[in-house]
This record gives C-alpha cells, structure tokens and sequence, in this order.
C-alpha cells in the first residue's frame, strides 16, 4: 500500500514518513523500515532520487547499486545524470571474473561482488543504497571499487540509522543521508 505523506513535508521527514515500520523484523528489538512503500510512492520516490541527483551533481561517472533496493536507486540516479549503471551483486550471482569482499551484518556475514573489467580504472563511482545502519555492507563495497581501481565519487541512502556507527566505518569517503533515524 502506497503510504500517504504530505508534500510540504521537509525531504528528511518526508522519506521516514513514506516507509513502512516493521517491529522486530528480521530479529527482535530491530525497527525495519521498509522502503517499498517509499519506491510505490512516485512523488517522494522521484523527490528522494532529484535530491540525491542533485547533492552529487557533477561529480560522478557512474552509478552503482547495492543488492538489492540500491538497484532501483542507481537506475533512477543514472538516468537523471545521464551515466550509466553497475550492480554490486550478492555472491555467486554474476557470471564472469569477479572481485569479491565478505563482511559483517548486524545479524550474519555476506559477500558481495562486481565484475572485473565492465569499469575502466579511474571511473568515479557513486555508490547507493537504500539504508546506512552498522556500515559493514557499503565499507565492502568501497573495498571493491578500490580493488577495481575505482574512485569512490560519495555513498548516498535514503535513510541513516542513528547511533550504529556506519558513518564512522566510513570514514574518508563522502556519505549523503537524506533522513536520519533512531532504531
């Protein structure tokens, strides 16, 4: 269901308003807010994307995504600057030559990886994600792009969890919040 959100609301209300807020999901005492209802709602989707657009306007080549709501963002991102789009895929899931960086969860361990050779070395990457909150997911990915000999251009989300320390994890890098919350 798309969640109704008055329009005059400032960009960092506007965004924790337009998600749906599950109680203790994926595991007790975790607020998860669900950016579904936000990507269904074409006004604040479209908002939340100019926004993002416009805070790294210039400064990037290309856009890459993180599995799997970071998909949707790059490809809007992209196609409002007029570059293109990579994926940073969970492992396993690409089929040529990869580089791969395992990392740590707020419940669990993962691995991601993106191709080796799609990128020219030196392309400035602009990384995205739906929600910053431990950090350990977008610190791997910088890894990745560094591995790639990428330039990291800035990491942007729609919301940022208070208080879990991703923003510390990546230190050095620029990173855009559009919302910040309390879990």
């Amino acid at each position: 269901m798309i969640k109704p959100v008055d329009p005059s609301l400032p960009i960092e209300e506007m965004i924790p308003a337009a998600c749906a807020q599950i109680q203790d999901y994926p595991k007790e005492g975790i607020l998860f807010y669900d950016v579904t209802t936000l990507f269904a709602n074409s006004e604040v989707f479209r908002r939340a994307m100019d926004e993002l657009a416009a805070r790294f306007e210039g400064q990037f080549d290309i856009v890459a995504g993180v599995e799997a709501r970071g998909f949707l963002m790059a490809s809007a991102l992209a196609y409002i600057a007029g570059t293109g789009v990579m994926t940073v895929r969970k492992a396993g899931k690409l089929p040529r030559d990869t580089y791969m960086k395992e990392y740590e969860l707020e419940y669990g361990s993962a691995a991601i990886e993106i191709h080796k050779e799609d990128i020219p070395a030196g392309t400035r990457v602009l990384l995205v994600d739906d929600l910053l909150a431990t950090g350990g997911t977008l610190e791997a990915a910088t890894h990745l792009m560094k591995m790639a000999d990428l330039e990291v251009a800035g990491i942007g989300v729609l919301l940022e969890l208070d208080g879990l320390g991703g923003r510390e994890l990546l230190a050095g890098n620029r990173v855009e919040a559009l919302a910040l919350v309390s879990e």
